[in-house]
């Protein structure tokens, strides 16, 4: 099973954009939220997904400090990692993965590992990423612990931290620039 991952642009946005839906549709399970009067995974007045993703387009407006990746398997969209650089990266780290998404289709195949080592090899240098540490998100906690161990062993932290947005965070932060790269499956 081939996994790619590939730097969208303002031509290729839209699938991302079809996508995006779907990861809130599953934060909804751990999150416990609902959809807006109109249908939409919004707090607010949003009416269309068309109106969603205007506010997403920041991901395409700023290239170079954030940058949307799109993950495939075997050429088919298989989800998406959205990785921020300063002045968007909490803590002083120089990388945050923002938002990390893979099809359910696709999940238990080694796609999500694969998918986040080829983005972490790409950019060298401190990152941070954060899960939602709740018994309802177990199995990405899971996934997270395991995979970053094993990718950083030697700089591989893990605490839980209050951040002002959402509330108790699973943080898991770690240094790639001194390490060798670990090879894509």
């Amino acid at each position: 099973m081939k996994v790619s991952i590939s730097l969208t642009d303002q031509n290729t946005k839209f699938v991302i954009n079809n996508l995006y839906p779907l990861y809130l549709h599953d934060l909804s399970e751990i999150w416990g939220w609902r959809p807006n009067q109109y249908g939409v995974f919004e707090t607010d007045d949003t009416l269309t997904l068309q109106d969603q993703n205007k506010v997403f387009d920041i991901w395409w407006e700023k290239p170079s400090i954030l940058i949307p990746y799109l993950v495939t398997v075997e050429d088919i969209p298989a989800g998406f990692a959205l990785v921020a650089t300063p002045p968007y990266t909490p803590h002083g780290t120089e990388f945050y993965l923002n938002e990390f998404f893979i099809l359910r289709s696709f999940r238990g195949q080694g796609v999500a590992e694969a998918a986040a080592i080829q983005v972490f090899n790409l950019h060298s240098g401190t990152w941070e990423l954060q899960t939602n540490p709740t018994d309802s998100n177990k199995r990405a906690q899971a996934f997270w612990r395991k995979t970053v161990r094993n990718y950083a062993p030697d700089s591989y932290l893990e605490e839980m931290m209050e951040t002002s947005d959402d509330g108790n965070k699973l943080v898991f932060t770690f240094d790639n620039s001194k390490q060798a790269l670990i090879s894509n499956r």
